[in-house]
């Protein structure tokens, strides 16, 4: 069951907000390797990375990743048939404001010669931390228009 409003020690929402600070600061040192590390990484094909991609696992989700639809089609729902084509389980921190969190949902790169994984969408949404009980940070990247 969710936590409705109670964002005392929300450990999801400290993280967010250390990945959000290090991606308005985007730094080419590389640390330790967790979510929380103090700069963002650089790597062979990725000399300044800008974004710290993570996944959401809810609360009451069942150990399936958070999906929504990589457009703002009013028609688009991610109901379990996830395909990368109209759903993805990939997001960029864009906002916190108290236990919310705005994030950008970010699609796989179409282009199969691009040193990037990810392509940024015009789709964002809002999320209440409280529902979320995981979190999974995936390889910095560097993520073009954000």
């Amino acid at each position: 069951m969710c936590n409705n409003g109670n964002n005392d020690g929300n450990c999801v929402a400290e993280i967010l907000s250390v990945i959000l600070v290090l991606q308005q600061n985007a730094c080419v040192d590389s640390c330790l390797d967790s979510c929380d590390r103090p700069m963002l990484g650089g790597g062979p094909s990725c000399l300044v990375c800008n974004t710290r991609p993570v996944m959401l696992y809810t609360c009451c989700g069942n150990g399936t990743p958070w999906s929504m639809p990589v457009s703002k089609d009013s028609t688009a729902s991610c109901d379990g048939s996830v395909t990368s084509a109209t759903c993805s389980t990939v997001f960029r921190v864009e906002k916190i404001e108290g236990n919310c969190c705005t994030f950008r949902v970010l699609q796989d790169n179409p282009d199969p010669t691009s040193l990037y994984p990810f392509v940024t969408t015009n789709s964002v949404f809002t999320m209440n931390l409280s529902c979320v009980c995981c979190i999974r940070c995936l390889t910095d990247t560097y993520v073009e228009c954000v």
